[in-house]
């Protein structure tokens, strides 16, 4: 289960703003969550070694019950941090890609506004073909097939939606800044976890609406 104090990735997710999409109740139907981050130190900064970038890329991934499915610290050599987030969200979605079933409905979290919104975009475009944008998606040139990769994985699941949250809550963040502290986590055992209740179709209201009567 999520350690003690800390939320889990649901409650960040049904707590946070998903851009271009509605937040209804059966938001907290979602399957799984995955949590990524990613950074970006230039080389010859403070904490780049031997020259090289000092960047990583953080993946938290859990199912709705809180248990923890994977987690993965990775250097990285991004040529900016823009760049960065796309390849630790296609990192996060390949992960759990190999861990959960197609049918699954995923819950992102993201702290990284334009990409958080450009995900949503694609997922509204994937279902509507027809559907014209507000906002045109606009992916940094340098994440080549990165983002390719993650409107693939959008596509491979039966529901997909990505919030965005701040990145002092982002666990993540740590992950991703600090590769070098994190490395064990990549040790951890690979877990495939079917959340109980999986794809239930009973509405759940969110906390605000549980406790009301009938008649509010």
């Amino acid at each position: 289960m999520a350690a003690y104090g800390r939320p889990s990735l649901r409650d960040l997710f049904d707590e946070s703003p998903t851009p271009h999409i509605a937040h209804p109740p059966r938001t907290h139907h979602r399957d799984f969550y995955v949590a990524t981050d990613g950074s970006f130190r230039p080389t010859g900064s403070a904490t780049a070694t031997d020259g090289a970038s000092a960047g990583g890329l953080g993946v938290v991934i859990e199912t709705c019950d809180g248990e923890r499915v994977a987690r993965l610290s990775v250097p990285d050599s991004a040529p900016d941090n823009n760049v960065a987030e796309y390849r630790a969200l296609h990192l996060g979605l390949d992960v759990l890609a190999a861990r959960a079933p197609p049918d699954a409905r995923v819950g992102v979290l993201i702290d990284h506004d334009d990409l958080a919104g450009n995900v949503n975009q694609a997922v509204l475009a994937a279902r509507e073909p027809d559907w014209e944008t507000h906002d045109p998606v606009s992916v940094p040139n340098e994440t080549g097939h990165h983002w390719r990769g993650i409107r693939a994985r959008i596509s491979g699941f039966d529901r997909l939606r990505a919030a965005r949250i701040p990145s002092d809550v982002n666990p993540a963040h740590p992950l991703a800044n600090a590769p070098d502290q994190y490395a064990h986590v990549n040790g951890e055992s690979d877990r495939c976890v079917r959340p109980t209740g999986s794809n239930s179709e009973t509405q759940v209201p969110p906390p605000s609406r549980s406790d009301r009567g009938a008649s509010d």
